[in-house]
């Protein structure tokens, strides 16, 4: 398994913007695939996006579609996840997870998981 490490959350006002990240020290990122899942206040765990480990290739849920973009840091060996628009329903906690490169375009089941970073959308 790998050690993931998100970090970018925060308190954001409706309409604002957040870029979440997504580290692996000492792991070469080009090797797994990737997600972004979420998880508000009473509700499932929600898979919002993933990406392949190429980073060529990228699925969104609906409930984000146009608003987050996944994208792939090769030189830092991060993965981003930008957000615009955020809406008060975009609060919760945000994961990173990772696994081998055919986990893409399945995208699910991933075996390495970080610890959360928590976004949230409040005036």
């Amino acid at each position: 398994q790998l050690q993931l490490v998100e970090s970018g959350g925060g308190l954001v006002q409706p309409g604002g913007s957040l870029r979440l990240s997504c580290a692996a020290p000492g792991v070469n990122l080009d090797d797994y695939a990737m997600a972004w899942y979420r998880q508000g206040p009473g509700k499932e765990r929600e898979r919002v996006s993933c990406i392949s480990a190429s980073g060529g290739s990228t699925m969104y849920a609906d409930s984000v579609q146009g608003r987050i973009t996944a994208s792939k840091d090769r030189p830092n060996q991060l993965r981003h996840l930008d957000m615009q628009s955020l809406k008060p329903e975009d609060t919760a906690v945000y994961y990173c997870a990772a696994d081998e490169a055919y986990f893409y375009p399945t995208c699910e089941g991933y075996g390495s998981w970080g610890q959360g970073t928590q976004v949230t959308v409040s005036s």
